[in-house]
């Protein structure tokens, strides 16, 4: 169902494209008028929605085998995604072997936003869509978010609403177009492309979607459990860095103003662009992580059974299987495994202002699934109680200190959800923790200080930031827009 809102278009201003983010950013309201409030209109998505998903037996999920001889699960489409096993060699790594499942997914899906704009302010066509995975189950998420399987209707299910714009973008200006990983300890080398593209015709809004600003979306970002993944990475390659900052500075907000000249890149980084590249390159020439196939069935140190597949200590994740029905989907049911991580992660950094810049301190992290073996990732990010069974295997620098940071060093702390698709009740708690000492003390071979700018710079490229990192770029962006009064 469709609704006609009454809308009052106007052609784009004659800003750069970083200032009119930033004044989005701003905006506190919408210029769209939409006759309920956004609690009302996301409860009543919820309402319509009626998601149901059920845990089933791994062996009994319809339309889904596992291979006699390997053990591997597929559809009976071919389509979709596979879990199957990987053995993985890490010899310079906390853990320097391991075996686990893992998530084939090759096929390329597209995560894209629709924004225009009214009365001089961007707007984005946001959609409350339901995920079997999402604890809440109703989430916040970007205009389209399909997988080249859902796009191709292998479900023989309803078409995704709004993809023809993404699917022929030659009369719309491309705001951001890039491929960018997922989960790379779940997902073998995936990847989306992450895009935005500005329309400036006019569109029939359905029900379940909305206009918003990006000050709309960053007040969301800031409740618990309500932006999910996908929107949080779409939103992080838009190209709010490069502006002049002018009207986000307020007098007396210290860590804002350094905040916004960390998004103008003036002045500069305490390391050149060149220099982090050199960084970022060297860690993926030396690393020594090596990944390799092993039958499902086989994997060592993992227990299969009908109900599920787990590692024998308990901890880091199973393979579970789930029915679900939903009102609000492009099929009405479906079966599907799904990963069930075991504890709620921390996914952290550490900030600091350097020379009245703030900058984020980024690590170069190895995962078996990235394409490229090494990308940023946050200062932190783990599952805390993983350690309690890893024998020998050090802390990560850092962990200690987040876990145990003062309230005055907190400038974001929210439990959000990951991708709600493929993985059930997978939370993280993000963190922004303002690093007391010396910052050149707190850099070592894995440790480097980026100012935003730089980070934005880097997001114009594919498999440079982790999604992790990606999430805590819009939670950094977030802190941009006016606080609640």
């Amino acid at each position: 169902m469709y609704r006609s809102v009454p809308l009052s278009p106007s052609p784009p201003a004659p800003r750069t494209l970083p200032a009119r983010l930033l004044r989005s950013a701003l905006a506190e309201e919408s210029r769209v008028h939409q006759p309920d409030s956004f609690a009302t209109w996301f409860a009543a998505a919820r309402e319509r929605s009626g998601l149901r998903v059920d845990r089933v037996r791994l062996d009994g999920l319809r339309d889904w085998d596992r291979d006699p001889r390997t053990g591997t699960l597929r559809h009976r489409s071919g389509g979709f995604f596979t879990i199957g096993g990987l053995d993985v060699r890490f010899p310079s790594g906390p853990v320097p072997h391991w075996q686990q499942p893992i998530i084939h997914q090759p096929e390329i899906g597209i995560l894209g936003l629709l924004a225009r704009e009214f009365d001089g302010v961007l707007h984005f066509l946001m959609q409350a869509k339901v995920e079997p995975g999402n604890r809440n189950h109703l989430q916040l998420s970007p205009t389209v978010q399909a997988t080249r399987s859902n796009y191709l209707r292998l479900h023989q299910g309803r078409a995704v609403p709004y993809l023809k714009y993404f699917q022929n973008r030659s009369r719309h200006r491309v705001m951001a177009d890039v491929l960018q990983s997922e989960q790379g300890a779940w997902f073998f080398r995936k990847r989306n492309r992450n895009i935005v593209l500005e329309v400036t015709e006019d569109i029939a809004v359905g029900e379940d979607f909305r206009w918003m600003t990006l000050g709309q979306i960053y007040r969301q970002l800031a409740a618990e459990d309500i932006v999910n993944m996908d929107t949080r990475t779409a939103l992080s390659c838009l190209p709010l860095t490069g502006g002049e900052g002018e009207g986000a500075t307020e007098p007396g907000d210290g860590f804002r103003d350094a905040l916004v000249r960390s998004c103008a890149g003036e002045p500069g980084g305490a390391h050149s662009m060149n220099d982090l590249l050199s960084w970022i390159t060297e860690h993926r020439a030396q690393g020594d992580l090596t990944t390799g196939p092993v039958p499902l069935s086989e994997l060592s140190d993992w227990h299969s059974s009908p109900e599920r597949i787990s590692h024998a200590s308990g901890r880091f994740f199973s393979v579970i299987g789930v029915n679900v029905s939903a009102g609000t989907r492009e099929v009405g049911g479906w079966a599907q495994p799904m990963v069930e991580p075991h504890g709620t992660g921390l996914i952290a950094v550490l900030v600091k202002e350097i020379d009245g810049v703030l900058h984020v301190l980024m690590q170069a992290g190895a995962e078996p699934g990235y394409v490229d073996g090494v990308e940023l990732s946050p200062t932190v990010q783990c599952i805390p109680e993983s350690y309690e069974i890893l024998p020998g295997a050090a802390r990560p620098r850092y962990l200690d200190d987040m876990l145990s940071a003062r309230a005055d060093r907190i400038r974001f702390s929210c439990l959000l959800s990951e991708e709600g698709g493929r993985f059930h009740h997978a939370l993280n708690r993000y963190l922004v923790v303002e690093a007391e000492g010396d910052a050149g003390a707190l850099e070592d071979r894995d440790h480097r200080w980026l100012t935003l700018h730089q980070l934005g710079a880097l997001l114009r490229h594919s498999h440079y930031l982790n999604v992790q990192a990606r999430s805590l770029v819009a939670c950094l962006h977030s802190l941009l827009a006016p606080r609640p009064r």
